[in-house]
């Protein structure tokens, strides 16, 4: 389920970067129409983007709305893909993992997941000013896939599949309660054993 789920993302991803749109889905509005967004990096340009996204798709993106997306990591690595060592240029790839979670009613998590986004860019070493550009344009790039990645995420969650997991949540929060309370009584019930006392000589 969870595999061609992100099949369906990635096909649907790679077809609307063509520029191709299936019948239905010109439409960028999401069917959660409220959310609450937060992240580690609270003034991070990854998390204004989205905010701007989200509000130009027709989310109302407010603290105390009944859900909150939080962007709870965002880490970026880069390794050399290809080296040519005569005119001192390279192949980087760079990668982008944005790990975030779903929460609910008073705070419960309802889902984590993560996105990755991968590109690979041309290093000059001949023009490091270029160079450094180009980077710079290629992690930008990288910014916006993630945003629009999102979005797709979301735009697969309805309000309630989002009420359905905030109930399996809390069934699961009060299963855990009713277990600690019935340890706790289990061990008030049980007959404490006198400390031994040992003769005095």
């Amino acid at each position: 389920m969870i595999k061609r789920n992100l099949l369906v993302i990635g096909l649907a991803v790679m077809l609307s970067a063509c520029g191709f749109q299936l019948r239905g889905t010109g439409n960028s509005e999401l069917a959660i129409k409220e959310l609450d967004l937060s992240a580690r990096d609270a003034y991070g340009k990854t998390v204004n983007q989205l905010r701007q996204a989200l509000q130009s798709s027709g989310v109302n993106v407010h603290t105390g709305a009944p859900y909150k997306l939080v962007l709870t990591n965002e880490q970026e690595s880069q390794r050399a893909a290809t080296y040519s060592g005569g005119s001192r240029s390279a192949e980087y790839e760079l990668t982008t993992v944005l790990s975030y979670s779903i929460n609910g009613l008073n705070d419960t998590n309802l889902l984590n997941d993560k996105l990755e986004v991968r590109k690979v860019y041309v290093y000059d070493g001949n023009n490091i000013t270029g160079a450094s550009q180009q980077a710079s344009q290629t992690r930008e790039e990288m910014r916006r896939d993630l945003v629009q990645n999102m979005l797709v995420r979301l735009q697969l969650l309805t309000p309630a599949q989002l009420d359905q997991l905030q109930q399996k949540a809390d069934e699961r929060a009060k299963a855990e309660a009713d277990a600690l309370e019935a340890a706790r009584r289990a061990q008030d019930e049980t007959p404490q054993q006198s400390p031994l006392q040992l003769p005095i000589n």
